[in-house]
């Protein structure tokens, strides 16, 4: 039985940079994924645009390529990458470039638009569309002064036209991470648009790879200590065209692939285990049976999915104002006592200023920062770092705090060793709006071009 071979690449915009070059050069594959982006990287990258109109999408993903792309033309990989950010047609004219430039001949790029609904915004509010906050009920009226970007998730179906168009590489805006997979399935095993199994099936896989070396080790509490984690491989789905797959990675690379590994990835992030909800499908996480085959490898069986809701979620950035976050850290002896005496001295301070502030919080790391109940009996502790920030609409405020931090060095508790990062930075803060809007009021876009 023939299957597909499809590798994750790319778990988010920062991760490894060479993960995407070792996972078509270690071992045989037929797709790479690469997912670069989160709710948080749609407002940057708007941000980028509304500066530069030929910017908004992650620059690193030309540098990967540029390195992949001979690779990938003589091997006949295809790739599939969120890439565009809120840009793709920006981002395929600069791919483009580079494959000119590589002298690289036949490559057609798959484009994908349409998530983009910035530019629709006012026409959809008019039109009754009141991307009511999915968990506050508020309509996005009440802050659309301050909205930054606003993107439907797409599903598999548009890329999965783009290959069937003959795309060598498909570039799209925000698009679900487990499309990204699935795409080339219903491509490759020509899965029919209501193969709810199936197509399930697929969204498993894809959830599995979306996340890049999760399923295969990293990150893992389950399977820890994990094996040579300094050269983790990123995780391979091997499909079969009845949905069952084997998740690996290639062999002789670090980490490990395990019944528990996959099971701590397979429940991160979904919501309801028994209607993971995508564009494409309703998945029931809790049918999935998973069975070991071998060193590094875990077979994946028995999905059962169901129709997709008549709504696309939609990911809103909205500006919500400022913070700043400094640190110090003070030392033994009494190291938890100077730090909350340090952070008495400084909401004295501020209180005597009469600044006003949204939020004022601080976290003593070191004495239980990250425990839900401080233990009762620190002891002694060697060093305990004082975390504190503050958070307000305005920026004055926040940019007055982020000189009351230094002074403590010589006139707050004594023994303070860390304050190598010098003056708090203020920083705006991008909050995300999570709304659902009608699936017919969003059109996705395909082109294939001919580099």
């Amino acid at each position: 039985m023939k299957t597909v071979r499809i590798a994750g690449g790319q778990g988010f915009w920062g991760d490894a940079l060479d993960a995407p070059y070792r996972q078509v050069t270690e071992g045989p594959i037929d797709v790479l994924t690469l997912d670069y982006l989160a709710e948080v990287t749609m407002s940057i990258l708007q941000k980028q645009k509304a500066r530069d109109p030929n910017a908004g999408y992650p620059q690193d993903f030309l540098v990967q390529m540029e390195q992949l792309l001979p690779v990938l033309a003589q091997r006949g990989i295809k790739v599939l990458a969120n890439a565009g950010g809120v840009n793709p047609t920006a981002c395929s004219a600069a791919l483009t470039d580079t494959i000119r430039r590589l002298g690289l001949k036949g490559l057609r790029l798959g484009i994908v638009s349409g998530d983009d609904l910035m530019g629709r915004l006012d026409e959809l509010l008019q039109r009754g569309h009141e991307f009511r906050n999915m968990d506050t009920g508020h309509p996005l009226s009440t802050i659309r002064d301050r909205v930054l970007a606003v993107n439907a998730y797409l599903g598999a179906a548009p890329m999965a036209e783009a290959l069937a168009m003959g795309a060598d590489i498909v570039i799209t805006g925000r698009v679900t991470d487990t499309g990204l997979t699935l795409a080339p399935l219903i491509h490759a095993f020509g899965w029919a648009a209501d193969a709810w199994d199936l197509l399930a099936a697929g969204t498993v896989a894809g959830h599995l790879l979306e996340c890049g070396a999760q399923a295969s080790g990293g990150n893992s509490l389950v399977d820890w200590p994990v094996p040579d984690l300094a050269h983790v491989g990123y995780p391979i789905a091997d499909v079969a065209p009845d949905g069952t797959f084997d998740l690996t990675k290639h062999p002789g690379s670090g980490g490990r692939v395990s019944v528990a590994g996959v099971t701590e990835q397979l429940v991160y992030e979904i919501g309801d285990p028994k209607t993971y909800i995508t564009p494409d499908c309703t998945t029931d996480f809790t049918t999935v049976s998973l069975r070991r085959r071998g060193k590094d490898r875990v077979r994946v069986s028995g999905v059962k999915g169901g129709p997709p809701t008549d709504r696309f979620k939609v990911s809103i950035a909205y500006f919500y104002g400022y913070k700043a976050v400094g640190t110090l850290v003070y030392a033994w002896p009494q190291a938890y006592a100077k730090a909350r005496a340090a952070e008495a001295i400084l909401r004295t301070r501020l209180g005597d200023l009469g600044l006003r502030f949204e939020s004022v919080h601080a976290e003593f790391v070191g004495a239980g920062a990250t425990w839900a109940e401080r233990p009762a009996n620190l002891g002694d502790l060697p060093e305990v770092e004082l975390r504190f920030g503050v958070r307000a609409p305005e920026r004055a405020p926040v940019e007055r705090f982020t000189r009351e931090l230094a002074p403590l060095i010589l006139n707050g508790p004594p023994g303070v060793t860390g304050y190598a990062a010098g003056r708090p930075k203020v920083q705006e803060i991008v909050a995300f709006w999570p709304a659902l809007i009608d699936r017919r009021a969003v059109e996705a876009k395909v082109e294939v071009i001919a580099t």
